[in-house]
C-alpha cells in the first residue's frame, strides 16, 4: 500500500472517529430503548396532584448552597422536621412549623466545613438520635486530605462532637448498618475526593471508636445505600462511582466483616453524570432495587441538559443481577426519592433538576413519575421555581398522611434567577371534580 493511500486512510480515521463518537456516545447508556432526544430543556404536563409551595426560613439571601435535605422526626415527638446542610454558611439547620404554619429555622450545628450529608441515627444505642456529618471540606473540586466524618453525640439538649474518621479526602455520604453481626452499628462511607476517593466501612469498636476498612479505591463515590440486596439476611452496601468512570458497585456481605466486591454496571459514556443513588423496592416484589438520577455536568463551564440525562431504575432480578431501565429524561436530573405520592398503593418517584434550560421559565425543576402499578411511569411537572435543585426528600410534613416534598438549591451556575434555598411542596391530593 502506497504512502499516499496510508496517509489518506489515516486522515479519514482522524476525522471519522471523533464524529462517530459524538453521534453515538450519548445513546449508549440506553441501548435498545431509543431514548427521546430533545434540544433545550424539558417541560411536562402540570401535575394532577395539587401542590402548595412553602418557603422555609424566609426568602433566601445571596446564593444559597444547600447540599442535603431530609425529612426526619429528630426529637421523637411523632412530628417530622426538615434537616438541611448549608455549605454556604457551613451549618446544619432544622426547620419546624410554628402555630401559624410558618417554617422557622434553628441552627443545630455550626462550623461544619462544607457539610455534604447528615445521617440521623442512634449510633450509641442510648435511646436518642445522634447526627453524623459527611464533611467535604470544600464544595468545589479538591484532592487534598480535607474530608472527615464527624459524629455529634446527643446528650440532653446538646451535641458533643467526635471526629471518627480523619485524614481522608472529601466525604460525601455515611450510612449505618451492623455489617459484622456483633450487635452494634458500623458505618459505610463514600469518599468522593476528586482524583482519589473510595468506599470504606468503619468497624464500631465501642466507646465511639471506629476502625476503617477499604472496600474500593476509586474517585467520585456519591452515595452508599445499605440494604440486604441479595436476601440472605445480612446488610450489603451499594455505591455509585462517577468520577473517572460511571459505575455501580455492590459489596456483598460475607459475614464477620468480610465483603465481596461486585461491579453491577458501567457505561462507556463517561459524561452520563450520575448524581446519586437511592435504594427502594420500586416494584414491591420483596427485594431492594436502585434508583440512579443522572444529570451532573457541573464540571462544564456552561452546564446544560443532555439527551442521556434522566432517571435510571436498576431492577433487582436476584443473584446480583440488576436490569437497567430508563424511566425519565428530565434534563439535569440531580436527585431522586421514592414515595406513594398519589395514595394508590404503588411507589412513585420524585426528581429535581440542577441544570435544565433555566433561560426558559417553563422548564421543570421538580417532577414526579406516576407509577401505573406495572412500573410504567408518566412524568408530571410540579414546579419550575426555584431552580438549581440538587437534593429532595419525600415525607409527611403536616401530619395529614400524605407524602409531601422538600428540596434544596445549590446556586453555583448562571442564570442567577428564581433563587431558592429550602422549599417545601405540601401534597393537597387530586382536585375533586364537581
Amino acid at each position: 500500500m502506497s504512502q499516499k493511500v496510508c496517509a489518506l486512510l489515516l486522515l479519514i480515521l482522524v476525522v471519522l472517529i471523533p464524529v462517530l463518537t459524538w453521534l453515538f456516545l450519548p445513546g449508549l447508556p440506553s441501548l435498545g430503548q431509543a431514548p427521546d432526544l430533545y434540544s433545550g430543556g424539558t417541560t411536562y404536563p402540570a401535575s394532577p396532584l395539587k401542590w402548595e409551595r412553602q418557603v422555609m426560613g424566609g426568602e433566601p439571601a445571596g446564593l444559597p448552597l444547600i447540599t442535603n435535605v431530609q425529612i426526619v422526626d429528630l426529637d421523637g415527638d411523632g412530628k417530622n422536621e426538615v434537616l438541611a446542610c448549608d455549605s454556604a454558611q457551613n451549618l446544619l439547620s432544622v426547620f419546624r412549623p410554628d402555630e401559624k404554619g410558618n417554617w422557622k429555622e434553628e441552627v443545630l450545628l455550626k462550623d461544619l466545613a462544607a457539610p455534604g450529608h447528615a445521617t440521623v441515627v442512634d449510633i450509641d444505642q442510648d435511646g436518642d438520635q445522634d447526627i453524623i456529618i459527611s464533611i467535604l471540606g470544600n464544595l468545589v473540586p479538591d484532592d487534598r486530605v480535607i474530608g472527615r466524618v464527624e459524629l455529634y453525640e446527643r446528650q440532653g439538649d446538646k451535641y458533643i462532637k467526635h471526629i471518627i474518621l480523619n485524614d481522608v479526602r472529601r466525604v460525601a455520604d455515611v450510612q449505618p448498618g451492623d455489617f459484622d453481626g456483633d450487635g452494634d452499628l458500623d458505618l459505610a462511607v463514600g469518599v468522593f475526593g476528586y482524583n482519589r476517593g473510595g468506599v470504606l466501612w468503619l468497624e464500631n469498636r465501642g466507646d465511639l471508636k471506629f476502625r476503617d476498612h477499604e472496600l474500593l479505591n476509586a474517585p467520585g463515590t456519591i452515595h452508599v445505600p445499605v440494604a440486604d440486596y441479595d436476601g440472605d439476611g445480612d446488610l450489603d452496601i451499594a455505591a455509585i462511582v462517577t468520577q473517572d468512570e460511571e459505575e455501580l458497585w455492590a459489596f456483598e456481605n460475607l459475614g464477620e466483616g468480610k465483603f465481596q466486591k461486585r461491579r453491577l454496571w458501567f457505561t462507556v459514556n463517561l459524561d452520563l453524570g450520575g448524581a446519586g443513588l437511592v435504594k427502594a423496592d420500586l416494584d414491591q416484589d420483596g427485594d431492594q432495587d436502585l434508583i440512579l438520577p443522572a444529570g451532573d455536568n457541573l464540571e462544564d463551564l456552561d452546564a446544560y441538559p443532555q439527551p442521556y440525562h434522566g432517571c435510571y431504575w436498576f431492577e433487582n432480578k436476584g443473584n446480583w443481577e440488576f436490569q437497567l431501565q430508563r424511566i425519565s429524561d428530565l434534563g439535569g436530573t440531580y436527585a431522586a426519592d421514592v414515595a406513594d405520592l398519589d395514595d394508590d398503593g404503588d411507589l412513585d418517584v420524585v426528581l429535581v433538576s440542577m441544570t435544565n434550560d433555566w433561560y426558559d421559565p417553563q422548564t421543570a425543576s421538580v417532577v414526579w413519575l406516576e407509577n401505573d402499578g406495572k412500573q410504567n411511569f408518566k412524568t408530571w411537572q410540579i414546579a419550575s421555581d426555584p431552580i438549581h435543585l440538587v437534593t429532595v426528600a419525600a415525607g409527611d410534613l403536616n401530619g395529614d398522611g400524605k407524602d409531601d416534598l422538600v428540596a434544596g438549591a445549590l446556586n453555583m451556575r448562571k442564570p442567577y434567577q428564581r433563587i431558592g434555598r429550602v422549599a417545601a411542596w405540601l401534597n393537597r391530593g387530586k382536585e375533586v371534580q364537581p
